[in-house]
């Protein structure tokens, strides 16, 4: 299944919205970690302008893809963390090289944090 990620700051947990089937565009659960396939970097750049206009968080990124688990553990050696800020970038980034995302195989979520592979 499709879906949308995003920290939930009220929460402190990943929200995960579908973006097909019967519960298209409600969020279906909450979880501590998310792992998707074949993910992309989104990031509303109406939403952004918002956050830059009113200096006020709301939910305008995330990331998209196909939810392949959610509650589980796991240890990645040689991922990539990915970060963004709508201060400082229109778009999801590398954390060392702040080259931009353009997307990754797999996105492991946990922790407030993003990392690919």
């Amino acid at each position: 299944m499709r879906v949308f990620v995003y920290y939930n700051l009220h929460r402190h947990l990943w929200s995960i919205k579908a973006l097909e089937g019967a519960h298209k565009g409600r969020v279906i659960g909450y979880s501590h970690t998310v792992l998707l396939q074949d993910a992309v970097g989104k990031v509303s750049q109406a939403g952004r302008r918002r956050v830059l206009r009113e200096k006020r968080k709301n939910v305008h990124a995330g990331i998209v893809g196909t939810l392949v688990h959610m509650e589980g553990e796991g240890y990645f050696p040689g991922l990539n963390e990915i970060t963004y800020n709508p201060y400082k970038y229109d778009s999801f980034v590398d954390k060392d090289t702040e080259e931009a995302y353009s997307g990754s195989q797999f996105a492991y979520m946990a922790h407030k944090r993003v990392y690919t592979a």
